[in-house]
């Protein structure tokens, strides 16, 4: 486990001089001028607050005041030592004010002020509101970093957090996936013996599962910690309740793991637990997309029954689910009964519509309903305009699909990596060179990231254009032209170093410099095929332009070098990591130390294992990850004994029994655990 990076955890320690503001506080208050554009407005205030502290809603001056309060200024006004039940009075009335909103900072200097007065109870219903405040990661850095203050010990007041304040916090983290930041809160609750409750645990097992479905495969093993935390609840005498399991159903749903889905819905009413209306949508939407429709009309039935009703996200899934079979008229039908109950469509509902209508080339019929929903009050987004330009690059009409961009920018919706890589696409289909690499040159300018797919269409392209410049004279010009070339998704299993160095040379002659992303997607792709040396050549050719490697490019390629068995080759890379401060991950650490052992390189393990800990994992992720899923499973008890010795020569021993699984393998390890334990009993 890692704590919370300078990164992510933004400091407020810059405290504005006080001795200026306490000599402008010698005049009255009803003598102060009263200029709202200086920046003296908190001075304003304090006086006003500080001089009537029974009567300073009532003060002539405060009204015209109003108009221009900030959180800004409330956050500079409570760093000025304000009485705190003025304080905390001042802030729910201004809360209330039209047009003002508390902001992360103002809540962060007031929480300081009231828990520096001992205002404790006070303190935590501000520090939730601080924390539901939040909407950017900057914003959590502030969070968390209040959290980190008050256990660090800083200041004289003994202010803690109760279960309540910290599952707030969870929640927050949860919602930005900072996996990391919420084991690190989890821990500093057991260090202040704070006991765990069911939404705890909820808010962790939705943390575990959002990163799951999000990130990439090497993730690097969240869902299965997600599973973990179930354990970890029955354990503490805590029932999972339905959120639990809808998050654990709608991902398993995500992840296309419908039987097992279906499995653990069928469990509930043996549990006593009702399905929501979430679990009802991520199962039907589940069998929408895996083409079982009748099974997910069966499920709305059911829905219907158990008085369950459906939401705009429930007629959605079924509605993708017709058009993507070809049933648009059944789908326009469902919209129907849809208004019929009551439910509103939404911009996602007319989208799927008309993407079905477009899909069976009725266009006219796609744009009667796209003006039926504006007419309704409803705005086009991105992905509703995406799907007429898709439909529009698929016939060739590319003056249409560049009107389209034109609008959208007129509207203010921005295209996203989609919309910008189905032009590329058309253009490169053309072999319109200058166009394709132009629309790319348009995409880097508006800061939007070319995607894997974006670089494989135009690796594509420029592989057939080599291609058929060295066999036109062998088929003729005509047959040539006429030849269909790999799909995007398997260039990856044909494209060569000089293919990527023409891409690069490319970009640049149209303006767009390749960066660490380009790198980053063309390794990446490569070491998914297992193209290691083509993806090694890349890795140092980036190097050499002085371009500095992600941790996503050294994660995958030292997958790549353990999926082949270059077990030397990979310890380089995760010294290499770890000296330009990225992390491997610990699917690869296990890959390689599994590896190791088979190849009885033994001492080289322990070095990497010892590598590893001095990372700061949380102990726990390494018991399950490297010893219970990897060196136990595949028979190397031996080597757990090895490597727990390393841990407890390093204090790691210390945190064992917080430590449930680490605690299991050292039981396993010295002998004292029982004969029938196994890796599925935990």
């Amino acid at each position: 486990m890692r704590t919370p990076t300078t990164a992510i955890i933004s400091t407020l320690k810059k405290k504005p001089g006080q001795f200026l503001f306490k000599t402008l506080f010698s005049t009255s208050s009803s003598a102060l001028p009263l200029d709202p554009d200086r920046p003296d407005l908190p001075s304003q205030l304090f006086s006003i607050l500080s001089k009537n502290p029974q009567k300073w809603k009532k003060h002539p001056s405060m009204k015209k005041l109003i108009p221009f309060i900030s959180a800004s200024h409330v956050s500079s006004l409570y760093k000025l030592n304000l009485n705190p039940q003025v304080a905390l009075d001042f802030s729910f009335w201004i809360s209330r004010k039209p047009g003002f909103k508390h902001s992360v900072e103002s809540y962060f200097s007031l929480v300081n002020l009231l828990i520096g007065s001992n205002f404790v109870e006070a303190g935590e219903k501000i520090a939730s509101f601080m924390f539901k405040s939040c909407h950017s990661a900057e914003d959590v850095g502030v969070a968390l970093d209040f959290v980190r203050k008050i256990n660090d010990g800083d200041g004289e007041s003994k202010f803690k957090l109760r279960v309540k304040g910290y599952n707030t916090l969870l929640m927050l983290l949860a919602k930005f996936c900072l996996v990391d930041e919420m084991k690190w809160v989890y821990s500093v609750m057991l260090k202040n013996t704070i006991v765990p409750d069911i939404y705890t645990f909820n808010a962790m097992v939705n943390g575990y599962c959002k990163v799951g479905n999000v990130l990439e495969a090497e993730l690097a093993g969240h869902f299965d910690t997600a599973y973990r935390v179930i354990g970890l609840m029955k354990e503490c005498g805590l029932v999972p309740n339905q959120w639990t399991y809808s998050v654990f159903i709608d991902t398993l749903c995500k992840r296309g793991s419908l039987e097992e889905a279906h499995i653990m819905f069928e469990s509930l009413k043996e549990k006593g637990i009702k399905a929501n209306e979430v679990i009802y949508t991520a199962l039907i939407d589940g069998y929408c997309k895996a083409g079982k429709i009748e099974n997910a009309h069966s499920l709305l039935e059911r829905m219907l029954i158990d008085d369950c009703f459906p939401n705009s996200y429930t007629f959605n899934s079924l509605i993708h689910g017709l058009c993507k079979e070809k049933k648009v008229k059944e789908a326009l039908s469902l919209e129907e009964k849809m208004v019929k109950m009551g439910v509103h469509p939404t911009v996602r509902t007319y989208t799927i519509l008309i993407e079905g209508l477009l899909k069976d080339g009725d266009f006219d019929h796609a744009h009667r309903l796209l003006d039926q929903m504006v007419s309704s009050g409803y705005k086009p987004d991105v992905f509703t305009y995406t799907a007429f330009i898709q439909a529009y690059c698929s016939t060739g009409k590319l003056n249409e699909a560049e009107d389209l961009m034109v609008k959208m920018d007129g509207e203010g919706i921005v295209p996203d990596s989609v919309t910008y890589t189905l032009l590329i696409r058309a253009y490169a289909n053309l072999g319109l060179v200058y166009s394709a690499f132009d629309v790319l040159k348009r995409m880097f300018d508006a800061g939007c990231e070319p995607s894997y797919h974006t670089y494989a269409f135009l690796i594509s392209h420029l592989s057939k254009k080599k291609w058929m410049k060295e066999n036109s004279d062998v088929m003729g010009l005509y047959l040539v032209s006429n030849v269909t070339f790999v799909e995007a998704a398997d260039v990856w299993k044909m494209m060569e170093f000089d293919t990527a160095v023409e891409l690069f040379e490319t970009m640049l002659e149209h303006g767009c410099a390749p960066n660490v992303n380009t790198f980053g997607k063309l390794i990446i792709g490569l070491c998914k095929v297992e193209r290691l040396a083509v993806a090694q050549r890349l890795f140092d050719y980036m190097r050499e332009r002085g371009i500095s490697p992600n941790e996503d490019i050294y994660n995958s390629l030292l997958k790549c070098c353990c999926g082949l068995g270059m077990y030397e080759e990979a310890v380089r890379l995760v010294d290499a990591m770890i000296e330009h401060g990225h992390l491997p991950h610990l699917e690869s650490y296990k890959l390689l130390l599994c590896g190791l052992y088979d190849e009885r390189n033994i001492e080289k393990a322990k070095v990497v294992f010892h590598n590893l800990l001095d990372c700061g994992y949380n102990n726990d992720e390494v018991a399950w990850k490297i010893f219970i899923e990897g060196l136990l499973k595949k028979g190397f008890g031996d080597g757990c004994s090895e490597l727990l010795s390393i841990m407890e020569e390093k204090g790691c021993q210390e945190k064992a029994f917080a430590c449930p699984f680490l605690w299991m393998v050292w039981l396993i390890a010295h002998g004292s655990a029982p004969d029938h334990f196994g890796t599925q009993s935990l």
